[in-house]
């Protein structure tokens, strides 16, 4: 999976960018399943998911985004791309993404040196 272009250094820097994308949308979901839908069903705080649930949509919009990005300049395989995506929508599934990630950053890390 080397970017289209050649440039390693631009790929690890979009790897790391999607990376993240990937904490920021995990964390997002994680506190609006964990913390917002809680309170909003067990103790009737419906401002609670009425904040959460736009923030995590953004962050989600914005790894999608990042994402795309990121398999367009790699040329990615649409099963790599998938997994992801469905690793975003299960909560905690961020861990694995990020793992998914760390291992094709160090298979390029020393291409890029």
């Amino acid at each position: 999976m080397i970017p289209l272009d050649g440039s390693v250094d631009e790929y690890l820097r979009q790897l790391r960018r999607l990376r993240i994308a990937v904490i920021g949308e995990g964390v997002t979901l994680v506190i609006l399943v964990v913390v917002a839908v809680p309170l909003k069903h067990i103790g009737g705080y419906e401002i609670a998911t009425s904040i959460v649930g736009p923030i995590h949509g953004l962050a989600f919009l914005f790894y999608l985004w990042t994402l795309i990005q990121t398999a367009t300049v790699a040329d990615w395989p649409l099963s790599l791309s998938g997994r992801l995506t469905l690793t975003a929508v299960i909560p905690f599934g961020a861990i694995a993404s990020i793992r998914q990630l760390r291992r094709i950053e160090a298979t390029l890390a020393p291409a890029a040196v």
